[in-house]
């Protein structure tokens, strides 16, 4: 479909006709079995929605943001990686801030906070508003936050920070939880020492320091010797 540069009610209405048209019906099937959304899903893979978003960002984006809507879910991700593709500061988080609350499944917030251009080069000054994020009690925020921290502040300046926001939250929501794991156990393989260490004394729940012990196990990354030591940490 050629993408037009101007966006209009009348155009934007084409472009769900064409999405539709694309749709991949045993997709979805296999797509909403792990994917719980409340939106419709039409079944299209994630590197087509790329694709499809990156001609997005060469028309007139902001008229494409004012007429999206979320009939369905692969209009939510598109949503997000347009919004993602936003190198203006004030732009960008003017339209994240409206995004996030949206977003109601792991594969959106996962697949939209890995793609975030503004934090590619220059993301220190951003580190403490993903922290806020990250504390934040409504499941898919914090996970916006979290799983953020993971993509683009796993380093060595940001590690005992990171250690105290992973303490500070407070939560037994499992999407929240799972991002934690997962957070941990990349900083285990960035820092093995210093998350050891912190494996032996933290406070998060039993469930979560469980899993993250589990994840590390689970890389090829991670000696025979090391997984032995962590086993004996397992609550």
């Amino acid at each position: 479909m050629q993408i037009e540069n101007n966006w209009t009610s009348k155009t934007y209405q084409e472009f769900i006709t064409y999405l539709i048209s694309i749709k991949d019906e045993k997709y979805r099937d296999f797509n909403s079995k792990i994917c719980r959304t409340k939106y419709k899903m039409l079944g299209i893979r994630l590197p087509i929605l790329r694709n499809i978003a990156k001609k997005i960002t060469k028309t007139d984006y902001l008229s494409f943001l004012k007429y999206v809507k979320n009939d369905y879910y692969e209009e939510v991700m598109l949503e997000g990686f347009v919004i993602a593709s936003i190198k203006d500061e004030s732009l960008f988080f003017k339209h994240f801030n409206e995004y996030i609350k949206k977003i109601d499944d792991w594969s959106i917030s996962d697949s939209v906070c890995n793609s975030l251009v503004i934090l590619k080069d220059n993301n220190q000054k951003y580190f403490n508003y993903f922290k806020d994020l990250s504390l934040n009690k409504e499941e898919f925020i914090s996970r916006v936050g979290v799983v953020t921290i993971l993509n683009f502040y796993v380093k060595e300046e940001y590690i005992e920070e990171i250690f105290t926001i992973l303490n500070t939250i407070s939560s037994d929501k499992y999407y929240i939880n799972m991002a934690q794991s997962w957070l941990v156990c990349e900083l285990y393989i960035k820092e093995p020492k210093k998350t050891l260490e912190y494996l032996k004394n933290n406070k998060l729940n039993t469930f979560t320091h469980n899993k993250a012990i589990s994840k590390i196990k689970d890389s090829y990354r991670v000696s025979r010797e090391e997984k032995e030591i962590l086993n004996k940490l397992k609550r």
